[in-house]
């Protein structure tokens, strides 16, 4: 007969317990009285010790299940985050590539109309190399389609965009609306927006319409309104494909990927590559300080398995900020032994409450709300940080000063 072994269960704890037997060929089934158990137990020593084997293994089947449970939970967590951070620049490219090629129509067409013009109305060599000089200017100090600056200096009545408020971006705007109009320029409001986000006003339209004749103003300025889009279309692919790139590296340092699980590493690439992918939950008015040792030594151990223990702590300072705060990450080599490095993890939140805080390495013990926490992270990380690199994690905290300091050794034994 085959079963399983939870009998002693509602012995020992004195509780109801439902168990399934399973038999795979016809056997017997021995009841034992609660008193007649209690006198197996101390008299046999076989029964005795066949009961406690099967009890710690089982505590121990339990603890490895709720560890791979917090991984998981994690992971799930990273995925979500990491699919949201690939999907905006993914989709930027996207945009920006449907956009050029609406632009690449009509800039065909534009040199098209030039080329048409009868040589008697076409423009010179000087107007040519004018707006060559325009357009060079332009797309090297591109930054991206809504951010175009010509040069860092205010002169021949160019005004950095970044210099003013919305307001008075909102009187450019119409200033050279009318401008336009008065030019007889059509969809001048289209061509505002453009100029005014690349810096050009006024006084830079006046000395433009001084050297480029009236009958040439209106395509001229649409064709250069279209290459500063595409360049800003451009910037934009060039950036997004980055942030791809950077993610995806971010993700092999994170997991070390096609890597042997004892390394020898770079804390800081761990923190930065945690910093990296969790940058979808670190809002806007939180700030990280980095206060790195640069003369931190490399470290052994498993690469993997310690980035889970930055990423814990690092969300769980986030989740106490909510919205906003600071953290800190501080790395120093110990002050008492030069044998260990100490990596810090700092935030100005609320604080552990003190009646948890002799409990916070408990699993399943969590402040967070329901839903927002499995209460796993912590003990997973003590796991990681003392049990598999014979490190020590330590904690202070109270409001305004939480700091979690995990202590490990340069070289595993």
């Amino acid at each position: 007969m085959v079963q399983e072994h939870l009998w002693e269960v509602p012995i020992l704890l004195g509780i109801p317990y439902e168990v399934t037997i399973r038999t795979l060929e016809p056997g017997r089934l021995l009841r034992i009285r609660r008193e007649e158990f209690w006198n197996i137990l101390t008299s046999c020593t076989p029964i005795t010790s066949e009961i406690l084997r099967t009890m710690a293994q089982r505590v121990q089947l339990v603890q490895s299940i709720s560890q791979e449970q917090g991984k998981l939970i994690a992971l799930g967590r990273l995925a979500a985050g990491l699919a949201h951070e690939l999907n905006n620049p993914a989709s930027a490219v996207s945009s920006s590539s449907t956009q050029l090629r609406e632009l690449l129509q009509t800039q065909t067409t534009g040199s098209m109309k030039f080329a048409q013009y009868p040589q008697a109305n076409k423009l010179t060599n000087d107007q040519l190399e004018f707006i060559n000089t325009i357009i060079q200017n332009t797309l090297e100090n591109s930054t991206n389609s809504m951010t175009i600056v010509n040069s860092p200096q205010q002169q021949d009545g160019h005004v950095s965009s970044k210099s003013i408020d919305q307001l008075a971006r909102s009187d450019r705007e119409s200033e050279i609306e009318a401008w336009l109009d008065t030019h007889n320029i059509s969809d001048g409001w289209k061509l505002a927006a453009t100029f005014i986000a690349i810096g050009y006003g006024i006084e830079w339209l006046d000395n433009f319409a001084r050297i480029i004749p009236d009958q040439f103003l209106q395509e001229v300025l649409r064709w250069l309104e279209d290459i500063i889009k595409t360049s800003g279309m451009l910037y934009e692919i060039e950036h997004s494909t980055a942030r791809i790139s950077e993610l995806v590296g971010a993700i092999k340092t994170y997991s070390y990927m096609d890597k042997a699980r004892v390394q020898n590493v770079d804390v800081h690439e761990g923190l930065e590559s945690t910093l990296t992918i969790l940058h979808h939950k670190i809002k806007h008015g939180i700030e990280i300080i980095r206060e790195y040792d640069p003369n931190l030594p490399r470290i052994t151990v498993y690469g993997s398995e310690l980035n889970q223990v930055w990423t814990n702590l690092i969300d769980n300072a986030v989740d106490a900020l909510e919205d906003h705060g600071h953290i800190w990450i501080r790395t120093r080599t110990d002050d008492d032994d030069n044998n260990h490095i100490v990596v810090e993890i700092a935030d100005d939140g609320p604080g552990i409450p003190p009646e948890v805080q002799s409990r916070i390495f408990e699993p399943f013990l969590t402040t967070k709300g329901v839903g927002k926490g499995t209460g796993l992270g912590l003990s997973i990380s003590y796991r990681i940080a003392v049990e598999m690199h014979k490190g020590q994690i330590t904690f202070f905290s109270k409001p305004g000063d939480t700091r979690f300091q995990v202590h490990l050794p340069v070289v595993r034994e």
